[in-house]
């Protein structure tokens, strides 16, 4: 249960301006948040009525968020590995769908970009694609083996508070996404 809560808590980080309850953690969100949802709807009518997708930075330090978040809006990273299988099984929650949005902020939760889901995989990491890796890892230079090592790294991280460690079969859930809105806009 430890790696979920880790990766929730990584996925709704987010800075200063209000405040959003969510599971019952309270998560301060960057007013750019509001402020880009709000022009996205307004130029969007028909998804008014939506609620304030979750907003969040890739990766846990400041370099490789912001890095993240520049090949995101550059369009050179249009994936992201959303975790194992066994995390969604273990807090019975649903896989990512297609279709759901989210705002990509920097590493200080400054709205970047608003993505959406158009495809979810369950992938053994030992099958994940050099074209995947490419899409996640943002480059075509060794992009697969640059996916494996960062990965297996991160799981071997996360797995060991637990007392697990990665497998070659392991499942992950590997997202591809679109970007829709940016703060150009």
């Amino acid at each position: 249960m430890k790696p979920l809560t880790i990766i929730l808590i990584l996925i709704l980080i987010s800075c200063k301006s209000e405040t959003k309850t969510d599971n019952g953690i309270d998560i301060e969100i960057d007013k750019s948040v509001y402020d880009m949802w709000n022009n996205f709807t307004e130029s969007n009518p028909e998804f008014k009525t939506n609620e304030l997708p979750d907003s969040w930075y890739f990766h846990t330090n400041k370099e490789d968020a912001n890095r993240l978040a520049q090949l995101t809006l550059g369009g050179k990273k249009k994936a992201t590995t959303s975790g194992l299988y066994s995390w969604y099984e273990e807090a019975n929650a649903d896989l990512p769908k297609i279709g759901t949005k989210q705002i990509v902020t920097d590493f200080d939760g400054k709205a970047l970009a608003i993505i959406e889901t158009k495809k979810v995989d369950t992938i053994p990491f030992h099958k994940v694609s050099k074209e995947y890796a490419a899409m996640d890892m943002g480059t075509k230079v060794k992009p697969l083996e640059k996916w494996r090592k960062a990965h297996w790294d991160f799981f071997t991280s996360i797995m060991k508070e637990s007392g697990e460690k990665p497998t070659e079969d392991m499942l992950i859930v590997c997202e591809r996404f679109e970007v829709i809105w940016t703060r150009k806009h």
